[in-house]
């Protein structure tokens, strides 16, 4: 790999291993987008610059880009007077990433909500009800945490 960038191997490593599990990515996309992370002046990376430092093919980049540029992870510069778009790491992701998942917490309450009504009405066992309330409380205690973190963003 020829970095452009000033790479630290072991938290660059951690990264792909950690982006490449949460969000499913393929090993390339995984790269690209640990590579990006350390682009901290923002300047972006254009595509042929991809292709060189990955050493990879034309058709791989471009399928491991589009499929970033899909899920938000990464967005494109355009610069004044240049034809190359440039692509850069998405600061905005954090918000996208923790309103899905405010989301997501949402619905299980709701689905969780029903499937405790329908064993209340089929059981008399308030220890079930009980601990569906601790767990219940939970959620809400960290859909708050989240939603007051995100509007300070």
């Amino acid at each position: 790999m020829k970095s452009k960038l000033n790479l630290d191997a072991e938290i660059y490593q951690e990264l792909i291993d950690f982006y490449g599990g949460v969000f499913s990515l393929t090993p390339l996309s995984a790269k690209i987008y640990a590579y990006l992370a350390f682009d901290f002046e923002k300047n972006g990376l254009a595509f042929d610059e991809l292709v060189e430092t990955f050493c990879a093919s034309k058709s791989s980049i471009s399928a491991s880009i589009n499929f970033l540029l899909n899920a938000n992870l990464i967005k494109t510069v355009n610069k004044i007077d240049e034809r190359k778009r440039y692509f850069v790491f998405n600061d905005d992701f954090v918000k996208f990433r923790f309103e899905e998942i405010v989301n997501r917490l949402k619905r299980e309450i709701k689905i969780l909500d029903q499937l405790n009504n329908y064993r209340e009405s089929q059981l008399e066992s308030s220890q079930l009800s009980e601990r569906y309330s601790i767990y219940r409380s939970l959620l809400e205690k960290n859909i708050e945490n989240i939603e007051n973190t995100l509007n300070k963003l």
